[in-house]
């Protein structure tokens, strides 16, 4: 019998932007960047969003918007973008380095700048997030950047300055060797920026039913108001792995990255994120990175069979929306157990987030006791 081999990386090579004895230049035009593009420095920096080397350039983003392909076919489903104000702008040209700094002023990387570009908002909010309003917390986002993007490839001395998480902040090369040592060949990713409630859990436990491992990797980069603390979440995750899931099959680690809220879009986003993380399935499960009503129930599934070229090696697991049974006594879903007249109790991050604020704790059907005591104690405090 051959040996398996984990998952190759999106595009066949996992990037390593990250340089040694990279020191900060006070010649160069400083660029600071947003909270979204400091997430996307450390991700591009890791490899998370291989094959990138740094920010997208015009043939790039204009394909990836029209096409949900990199301009030379590879499938690819958001901008990665690096845009300024006209200010900053009109101190940089094609062939300048300028260096990258966070929102304290302090360094980060050097920008080797390829061109420059004007960004067409509109078309990206309508081709990615499929909608141009405003309300929408990620068109808004796009909005409130400049309209000048630099591109090109990246050197990165410090990905993060005080990062979160440190000992659960793996990059991809770790999580690739931490599988490889736990004898893991098959990974099932859990993208998640909310608790994990009881539907959650079911879903990740179908899916350590058919692959050798589950990686809970949420998501720590920029989220939007009303998220729960990263904080909070990370030891409502701890306590549950620890108190009902089996650490030989079991792994947490964060992911850096910001949300988007692009639904079916960033879906495949985080797929290929993933992917270059070494897992080989990856769950998405109703509504998938969506918000409000901008999305239908299971566009973020359909989607995938919908990727120019070749698309993603990663296999997707596609859930249907799971509810607490009364009369089965545990979670189902459409294909487990029929539809019974006020049987059904359906759960989401948000009821539970609205329980909360109300001061009421959520029932054991929406969430083990351990993370329920977590996030009560947590509003109290707030």
């Amino acid at each position: 019998m051959s040996k398996k081999h984990i998952i190759a990386p999106h595009g066949g090579k996992l990037v390593n932007r990250m340089r040694d004895g990279l020191s900060d230049d006070a010649s160069l035009v400083s660029v600071t960047l947003t909270e979204r593009q400091q997430c996307d420095l450390e991700m591009l920096a890791i490899g998370a969003l291989s094959p990138l080397e740094g920010f997208m350039g015009a043939a790039d983003f204009d394909s990836v918007c029209d096409k949900m392909s990199l301009a030379d076919g590879t499938a690819w489903p958001m901008p990665i973008t690096c845009a300024v104000s006209d200010e900053v702008a009109g101190k940089i040209k094609a062939g300048d380095k300028v260096a990258l700094r966070d929102d304290q002023g302090r360094f980060l990387a050097t920008l080797d700048v390829k061109e420059t570009f004007k960004q067409d908002k509109k078309k990206q909010a309508a081709k990615c997030y499929g909608t141009e309003e405003e309300a929408h917390p990620g068109v808004k986002v796009v909005y409130d950047e400049g309209d000048t993007c630099l591109a090109g490839p990246i050197d990165v001395a410090v990905a993060r300055h005080d990062p979160m998480f440190r000992d659960h902040r793996l990059t991809p090369v770790q999580t690739r060797a931490e599988f490889e040592k736990r004898g893991w060949n098959t990974v099932s990713a859990f993208q998640t920026r909310n608790p994990i409630h009881r539907a959650h859990e079911y879903l990740t436990k179908c899916a350590q039913e058919i692959t050798d491992g589950l990686l809970v990797h949420p998501l720590m980069g920029a989220t939007k108001d009303g998220d729960i603390p990263g904080e909070v979440r990370m030891e409502c995750y701890e306590v549950l792995i620890e108190s009902y899931y089996h650490p030989d099959h079991t792994m947490l680690a964060i992911m850096p990255a910001a949300m988007r809220y692009a639904g079916p879009r960033e879906a495949v986003l985080h797929a290929i994120y993933r992917q270059n993380y070494g897992c080989s399935h990856i769950i998405i499960g109703r509504d998938h990175a969506g918000v409000g009503s901008y999305y239908g129930t299971y566009d973020a599934q359909e989607i995938f069979d919908e990727l120019p070229g070749d698309g993603l090696e990663i296999t997707t697991l596609r859930f249907e929306h799971a509810a607490w049974s009364k009369k089965a006594g545990g979670m189902v879903s459409g294909k487990t157990f029929p539809k019974i007249e006020g049987d059904q109790i359906f759960l989401s991050g948000t009821k539970v987030r609205e329980l909360l604020l109300k001061g009421e704790r959520p029932p054991i059907e929406f969430t083990r006791s351990e993370v329920a005591d977590i996030l009560i104690n947590s509003m109290s405090k707030s």
